[in-house]
């Protein structure tokens, strides 16, 4: 009698077993987007905290330590929604949380620059409208399917 391959188990490729294991998992354009976007997020922050940085060492800020920390600590928060980003975009499950944290801090920083006013309300508009949509894409059941979370997974 012989014994089909399980679904779980990768067929014999010509390759060998590693490089059917190698291959890439189409993710959603949900998920994708969700990581792009999360992505710019991060590279913003980063921008700004270049900037900072660069302000605070070769400009004359009104306080050049005050202008250095921010910059610091501006990359420091660069680095969840970038990594969250990345896992996103591999389809890893535990990116989602980093990803929606991320979008949950940048609505009152998005309050805070409208109630500014001026210039600053352009910014407000963008970064509120993009972390409601990426919070809208992560929680959408095509997403998180292809991060393996969902009521699938909890009767296991």
């Amino acid at each position: 009698m012989s014994k089909k391959p399980s679904p779980r188990t990768p067929a014999a490729s010509p390759e060998g077993p590693a490089a059917t294991a190698a291959e890439p998992r189409t993710l959603p354009g949900r998920l994708t987007a969700a990581a792009v976007l999360t992505a710019l997020e991060g590279l913003a922050l980063a921008g700004l905290g270049v900037y900072m940085l660069f302000v605070g060492i070769a400009g004359h800020p009104d306080s050049p330590q005050q202008a250095e920390t921010g910059g610091v600590t501006l990359l420091a928060l660069a680095a969840l929604p970038l990594i969250a980003a990345r896992g996103l975009r591999l389809g890893r499950r535990w990116s989602r949380g980093p990803a929606l944290i991320t979008q949950l801090m940048a609505l009152p920083v998005a309050w805070t620059l409208w109630t500014t006013g001026g210039a600053m309300t352009a910014a407000a508009v963008a970064l509120a409208l993009a972390a409601v949509a990426v919070a809208g894409l992560l929680v959408n059941p095509t997403a998180t399917e292809a991060l393996g979370i969902g009521p699938a997974d909890q009767a296991r």
